[in-house]
This record gives structure tokens, C-alpha cells and sequence, in this order.
């Protein structure tokens, strides 16, 4: 082929043309990149072409010829499944790559996985990048939020185009360095793991407004509608609101959510938040129980046989308004996003991330699945306050916390006495209230753990030093 025809060589190449990957391939089409593209389906790429005819796709038949037609340096985004799929393609294209080629996994990647491909790259020419991507498959087309981490030159690199293609909020565009090593995708596991949280407290509270208080789905629609124009602001109460205002085609005049079966699937990015959780030593409770429900909604036979076995008689719902159904969510709200930042905050001493936890604020503020109002508030009191130990204590949240902790009380209350599940309302009661206790419990443990295993506790009186008791056994 002579240089007159030799066609130009592509911006940027997307490998794994699914839902996800198309879709960002055609976002950075609508910012005039000529996108390459590889796919193990072959027809990946005509479906591509046909959802959008004006974008400019170059996909090819192999990873090899796929970097061939790249501009140098090279910048590649994986998006295929998690795991082994990664280390596939990285095998697939690593003979091919040059110095300074970027390869950036967009998946849900663990962050151990990142830190292992991490160290593979820093032995080779190449550079590589983790970088979390959340807005589902609409934000990967107009917009999403994206946590890249790692390699702070790749980054730069790839700056332009990545702010080009994600989602725009007041302070800028969405997509921000994370920090070193494999922060981009500890915080989009920690993104996940507060979406699980909100999602579950969102659940709960619009299953007390139909089984406590007795409302309809159209007026549960209509109560979080009202509920978006406040405080609690944000895409998942927008889209309940939307889901309660369906109806089932197969049966007119009734909801659809109330033919959908109570079975509540994952993907794994909960347990992995709630296992980091664990071995970083931070309580994330809110979280955990969102996990634990999903778990325990997943065998319905056994929840049915349970019901008949072992479901006691409950009192009535009684002594709670829509409004402190309002006001317990977003206490749970505060709750379940201080653990998560506090995840953050850990995560960054421990593992040296160096994670502005404002910058994940603001690029958390839209594109990304808990995209609220409520990130912006959180967002300036980081920035005022880098070193903040605990998000709820900043003083434009504490006192909204405690004028809300009487309802979120009440609301708990009333749902365990009518036997109405709420575990991630509850779990966030408990995180509460252990929080504000400075006198709780664990004195009783501790003298356990010296009974039992000489494991010495400290006096109120002098609590530098170790003290061990030989108990002395009541008399029996």
C-alpha cells in the first residue's frame, strides 16, 4: 500500500468491545479520536460501527496488528472481565509494546491483582495503570467518573484524553490521579462498597414506607421524589423513584418492583471491600450488613422454610413518620459514608497510597453510581480538612447527625418490634452509638481475655501500664 493510502494510525485502542468497552469506545469517537479495537467476537466490531455510524473504529483481528496501527506512545484501556482475562491480554500484548506504551486496566480488578501487574510492568518498557471506572454503561457513553492509579507519568499521558471523555460537574471534570500503586482500584472497591450500603439502606427505607406505613408504590415514587430535592439528593434515589413509578406491563396497574423476586445478585466488589475492611482494622458495619442481606436474600427456599420454622408474632408499626424515615437514611448516609472514606483514609497510611480523599469526593460528585449532592459537602470539608480523623465529626455534618440519630432510634426501633428486616438502619444505629459511647464494653472483654489467657488489661487509674489478675473463682 503506497502512503497515500495508508490510513492514519489511531488515538487511542479499546480491547473487550462488551456493553462497557463499546460504549466507551464511542465516547471517545464523540471527542474525535480515531479508536482501534480488538474483541475475541468477531462481530464485536460491526455492532460497534452500527451504534455509531459517524465514529471513526479501526478493530482488528489480533492484539498484534491491533498495536501496529496505534500512535506512538501507545494508549490501550482493557475492559474484559476481571482476572485471569487481564493477564491474558497483558501476556497477548506485551510483545508488541515500546517504551512508554500505556496499558490501563478499566476493570473491576482487585487491588492485590493491580499491585502484582504493577510490579510486572516496572520490569518492562511499558507502562501500566489501574484505574477504577464506574456509571455503568451509560456513564462509559456520555460520561463517567474514572480513578486512575499508579504510574503518575502514564497518568499525565493520558490526562487530555480522560478528561475528555468523562463526566463534567461544576468543579470539573470526573476523573482524577488516585494515588500510587494500586489506589485507583482500591478506591473504585471502596466506591462499591459504599454503593452496596446506600442501596441497601435505600431498600430498607422504602420497604418501611410500604410495609410499615402502608403506602403505595406510586406514592413511594412520589415520597422519593421529594426526598431527591433535599438532602438526600442523588442518582440512587432519583432512580427509585422511577422504579416505584413503573408498571408491569403483564399486569396494569400494579408495580413492577413488586414482581421482581427478592433475590439480590453481586459481583464481588462488597466482600472484597468488607475483607479490606478487616485486614486494615476499620469497622465498616453499614457495609457489611448490605453484604450479609444479599447473602441471606439469595436462598429463597430457605427463607421460606425459616418463615414457617421460626417467625415470631410482631407488633404493628407504630410511632414513625415519612419524615424520620427521611431523616434515618441520611444519618445511615453519613454513617455508611464515613466508613468507607475511613477505608480510604486507612488504606492511604497503610499502603502509602497518598489519596486525596477530596479529589475522590469531587470525582465522585457525578458520572459514578453514588453520584448525590451530599459528595459536594464532603468534598469541601476535606478540602478544609485533610487531616479530619472521622468524616462525621466535621462540623457540617455532626450536628445533622445528631438532630437525626431520635428518628434513625425510632425508626430501627419500630421495624425490629414489627419484625421488619432493616440490617444496614440497624447496623448504622449500632456504628452510632458505639462511636458516641465513651464508656462501652469492652472493659468486660478485656477481663475475659486476662481470665482465659493472661492477656493483661489497663486500669482507668493508670492506663500505661499492663496489669494481670489471677481471678479468683466464686464460690460454687
Amino acid at each position: 500500500m503506497s502512503a497515500a493510502t495508508t490510513p492514519p494510525l489511531n488515538d487511542v485502542a479499546v480491547v473487550g468491545l462488551g456493553v462497557m468497552g463499546a460504549n466507551l469506545a464511542r465516547n471517545f469517537a464523540r471527542r474525535g479520536l480515531r479508536v482501534g479495537g480488538f474483541d475475541l467476537d468477531t462481530e464485536a466490531g460491526a455492532r460497534l460501527a452500527a451504534l455509531e455510524p459517524t465514529g471513526q473504529f479501526d478493530i482488528s483481528g489480533s492484539l498484534a496488528e491491533m498495536v501496529a496501527r496505534l500512535e506512538r506512545p501507545r494508549r490501550i484501556v482493557l475492559l474484559v472481565n476481571a482476572g485471569r482475562a487481564v493477564d491474558a491480554v497483558l501476556d497477548g500484548l506485551a510483545p508488541h509494546l515500546e517504551a512508554d506504551d500505556i496499558v490501563v486496566d478499566g476493570g473491576n480488578s482487585l487491588y492485590t491483582d493491580t499491585d502484582r501487574r504493577n510490579e510486572r510492568a516496572a520490569a518492562a518498557p511499558w507502562r501500566f495503570v489501574g484505574m477504577g471506572i464506574s456509571g455503568g454503561s451509560e456513564g462509559a457513553l456520555l460520561g463517567p467518573s474514572m480513578m486512575p492509579g499508579g504510574d503518575v507519568e502514564a497518568w499525565q499521558r493520558l490526562q487530555p484524553v480522560l478528561e475528555a471523555v468523562s463526566a463534567q460537574s461544576e468543579s470539573g471534570p470526573c476523573v482524577a490521579y488516585c494515588g500510587r500503586g494500586s489506589a485507583g482500584h482500591f478506591v473504585k472497591m471502596t466506591h462499591n462498597g459504599i454503593e452496596y450500603g446506600d442501596m441497601q439502606l435505600i431498600a430498607e427505607a422504602a420497604t418501611l414506607l410500604r410495609r410499615g406505613l402502608g403506602h403505595t408504590a406510586a406514592e413511594t415514587a412520589d415520597i422519593f421524589s421529594v426526598w431527591n430535592e433535599g438532602e438526600l439528593d442523588s442518582y440512587l434515589i432519583d432512580i427509585t423513584a422511577d422504579i416505584f413509578a413503573a408498571e408491569d406491563p403483564q399486569r396494569p396497574g400494579e408495580a413492577l418492583v413488586d414482581a421482581i423476586v427478592d433475590q439480590a445478585g453481586q459481583k464481588g466488589t462488597g466482600r472484597w471491600t468488607v475483607m479490606a475492611a478487616i485486614e486494615l482494622g476499620v469497622p465498616v458495619p453499614t457495609i457489611a450488613a448490605a453484604l450479609d442481606a444479599r447473602a441471606l436474600s439469595s436462598d429463597r427456599d430457605l427463607r421460606t422454610a425459616a418463615e414457617r420454622a421460626l417467625r415470631a408474632p410482631a407488633e404493628a408499626f407504630a410511632g414513625v413518620t415519612v419524615d424520620d424515615l427521611r431523616q434515618a437514611l441520611f444519618a445511615s448516609k453519613i454513617a455508611s459514608y464515613t466508613q468507607g472514606f475511613s477505608m480510604l483514609r486507612a488504606a492511604s497510611v497503610e499502603r502509602d497510597y497518598g489519596i486525596d480523599l477530596a479529589e475522590v469526593a469531587r470525582i465522585w460528585t457525578a458520572g459514578c453510581i453514588i453520584r448525590a449532592g451530599f459528595l459536594g459537602v464532603v468534598r469541601d470539608i476535606y478540602r478544609a480538612s485533610p487531616e479530619l480523623p472521622l468524616l462525621a465529626l466535621a462540623p457540617a455534618l455532626a450536628p445533622r447527625l445528631q438532630a437525626a440519630t431520635p428518628a434513625l432510634r425510632r425508626t430501627v426501633a419500630a421495624a425490629a418490634l414489627a419484625g421488619i428486616p432493616a440490617p444496614a438502619l440497624s447496623a448504622s444505629l449500632t456504628w452510632l452509638e458505639t462511636l458516641s459511647t465513651a464508656r462501652g464494653s469492652a472493659n468486660v472483654i478485656q477481663a475475659q481475655r486476662d481470665y482465659f489467657g493472661s492477656h493483661t488489661y489497663r486500669r482507668l487509674d493508670a492506663p500505661d501500664v499492663p496489669v494481670h489478675t489471677d481471678w479468683p473463682r466464686r464460690a460454687r
